[in-house]
């Protein structure tokens, strides 16, 4: 559950899991999604072929190369710089590609310069995030598209395990809070599977206290977890004033 936020008058939040272990959240990151379900939502709701597309707390760029392989330009923003060195060089070479460093509220682009703002379990967690949704309107041409991906804090089993851990999450506000300010949202199931248990309980271990961990090795058999998601977008409509 990587996380980063910025919110008025706060720093940064540092995100343990892929500040601390970027090599493990590496392999959790090809764990993640393998029906390709995420990608497929995503693509069916805002087709970013040829478009130029910004991924807000891109991380090291792992979600980068699936961009470029068919968008017009790629930037990825990231708050910290280790982070944002790594995501340059996975991308060395590629052309039409940049990695920045920056908050989400703070967006190192012109305003109306991109079709697509992503951001995936990055930033976005329900009130709180207004200053992010606002920057990110800022930059996208009228007829861009905001997608935010999230996990589903309403759905067993990961979500259960994010609850017992932060009982401040709440499923039904964070819904609410993205019906008002316009966003169409959708639910996405799709599936983590590791090369081996090791792996998987280590993962744990990153995302969770210990005996949070503890508790989704235990209810976890094998080297699958289902895991589900919120596809979040809203359209930025022609003429819209900020």
């Amino acid at each position: 559950m990587r996380t980063w936020r910025k919110r008025a008058g706060q720093q940064v939040t540092p995100s343990p899991n892929i500040w601390n272990w970027p090599e493990l959240y590496e392999k959790e990151n090809r764990a993640q999604d393998v029906t390709g379900a995420v990608w497929r939502a995503l693509r069916e709701r805002c087709d970013w072929s040829g478009k130029d597309v910004v991924d807000v707390g891109c991380g090291d760029g792992f979600h980068l190369p699936l961009f470029a392989s068919t968008a017009g330009t790629v930037i990825g923003v990231e708050p910290h710089p280790p982070l944002a060195e790594r995501a340059r060089r996975r991308m060395a070479g590629t052309p039409g590609v940049d990695v920045r460093v920056a908050p989400a509220q703070q967006l190192p682009l012109p305003d109306s310069s991109v079709d697509l703002v992503h951001a995936r379990t990055a930033y976005f967690f329900g009130p709180g995030c207004e200053p992010g949704l606002a920057e990110a309107e800022r930059v996208l041409r009228p007829g861009g598209v905001i997608a935010i991906v999230d996990l589903d804090t309403a759905r067993a089993p990961y979500g259960e395990w994010m609850r017992a851990d932060a009982p401040q999450i709440d499923p039904a506000g964070i819904e609410a809070f993205f019906q008002r300010h316009g966003f169409e949202s959708t639910s996405v199931d799709t599936l983590w599977r590791f090369d081996d248990r090791e792996t998987l309980e280590a993962v744990l271990g990153i995302e969770f206290s210990a005996k949070v961990a503890a508790r989704a090795a235990r209810e976890t058999p094998g080297r699958t977890i289902p895991v589900a998601y919120r596809l979040r977008t809203r359209t930025k409509p022609a003429g819209l004033v900020l």
